[in-house]
């Protein structure tokens, strides 16, 4: 895996279908959420800002705010163009990572943008993914402040749907299934060892910032 400084976690695999089944486009958009436009037009348009490593895409995001497309244009669902969430550095999860995907696809990623559901009661949400020696990574564009990784364990949360991928100046389209993941405990237990040492260490290293941070965010609402 190529050294970087981003949240990205290999999938765990049996768990997580990354790869998915190819659609063609017209099955894909009766299955995939609305999107303001065309999804062509998602990649299409160039950026301003064009990140020379994954630090850099790291970077970029940590100066971005996470807000409702409802809070910033009075609607329950709108894909941001990439370089309009460039300009105004506030966006949902899906204009996290298209711009995100963007950028990887600009690195020479072989990457996804995915949609799909997060945590325990299947709440929509949108990642990226990418593939390299034979694995896939998943990529979290909204914990980008959490460090370089998130543990594997994590990735059990992520349940995608839908994907795009480019080939080229090619889109291609995926639909996924949740697999049957039933892994004994010898298996996992190295896994629950490795997560709950990172998100102990996390907050143990956060705490004592909370009220800064907390302070931060009241004057970022102001």
């Amino acid at each position: 895996m190529r050294k970087s400084s981003f949240v990205i976690a290999e999938t765990i695999p049996g768990s997580y279908d990354g790869v998915g089944r190819q659609v063609t486009s017209s099955f894909f958009h009766r299955k995939a959420p609305d999107a303001a436009l065309p999804i062509g037009r998602y990649i299409g348009q160039p950026l301003t800002f064009k990140c020379q490593s994954i630090e850099e895409v790291r970077r970029f995001l940590a100066g971005c705010k996470a807000v409702s497309a409802q809070e910033l244009f009075g609607k329950r669902d709108y894909w941001q163009p990439p370089e309009e969430f460039e300009r105004l550095k506030k966006g949902g999860c899906v204009d996290f990572s298209l711009w995100t995907w963007r950028q990887l696809l600009s690195l020479g990623y072989d990457a996804r943008f995915v949609g799909g559901a997060r945590g325990r009661y299947g709440i929509g949400h949108a990642w990226v993914e990418y593939f390299e020696n034979g694995k896939c990574f998943l990529v979290e564009p909204q914990l980008r402040r959490v460090g370089e990784r998130i543990p594997r364990l994590s990735t059990l949360c992520y349940r995608p749907k839908l994907s795009i991928a480019m080939n080229g100046e090619k889109l291609r389209y995926f639909v996924h299934q949740q697999p049957d993941f039933q892994p004994a405990w010898s298996f996992l237990l190295p896994l629950v060892l490795d997560w709950l040492v990172f998100w102990g260490w996390f907050w143990l290293r956060t705490i004592p910032r909370m009220p800064k941070l907390l302070l931060r965010r009241w004057l970022w609402h102001k």
